[in-house]
């Protein structure tokens, strides 16, 4: 190997690492390790308005999929407690398999407590709001590995539960608390 070609791949090495360093920082890479070598799509809302949370979006791939198996899905969410007023949601699909995040009162229960129905989803009636579209705010067709959707709601103190719906996902474990001081 010529010693320029040696040179190039020392940098070019280096500017990945940098890379990596960036996106585990804002947490786009759980734990700063990336089990995929596809690159996260740059999209996102360019302002976001009130506070910002980032949600983290995970799985362990297609193969974890269906009813009764033990998945391995993650909903994370930082800060999860955040002022009253206006804020917007920034969810990062790392995983392998689309995903969505829907915003819900808590149930009196707890987190993790709804009733899933026999096709693996729960009842959505009482969602605040969505992101699962594609490099895209609101609803859609779900977002897919590597991008993220958003949305933005004028949040009253309170619990909440975020969560996502994809068949199977929510009682698999996809949801997390959150709270509106």
């Amino acid at each position: 190997m010529s010693r320029t070609r040696a040179r190039f791949l020392t940098i070019l090495g280096a500017v990945g690492l940098l890379t990596l360093g960036a996106l585990a920082a804002r947490g786009a890479v759980p734990g700063g390790v990336s089990s995929d070598s596809r690159a996260v799509a740059n999209c996102g809302p360019t302002r976001a308005p009130g506070a910002v949370v980032h949600v983290t979006l995970s799985d362990r791939g297609a193969a974890m999929m269906g009813a009764g198996g033990s998945a391995m899905v993650a909903l994370d969410a930082h800060p999860d407690i955040v002022a009253a007023g206006w804020v917007t949601f920034e969810a990062l699909n790392v995983g392998a398999v689309s995903h969505e995040l829907l915003i819900l009162p808590a149930p009196s229960r707890g987190v993790g407590t709804r009733v899933v129905r026999r096709d693996g989803k729960i009842d959505e009636g009482d969602s605040l709001g969505e992101a699962s579209t594609s490099c895209g705010a609101g609803p859609g067709e779900g977002i897919a590995p590597g991008t993220t959707s958003w949305l933005t709601l004028r949040l009253a103190p309170g619990n909440y539960e975020l969560l996502c719906d994809v068949p199977w996902h929510y009682a698999n474990g996809m949801y997390t608390s959150f709270r509106v001081a």
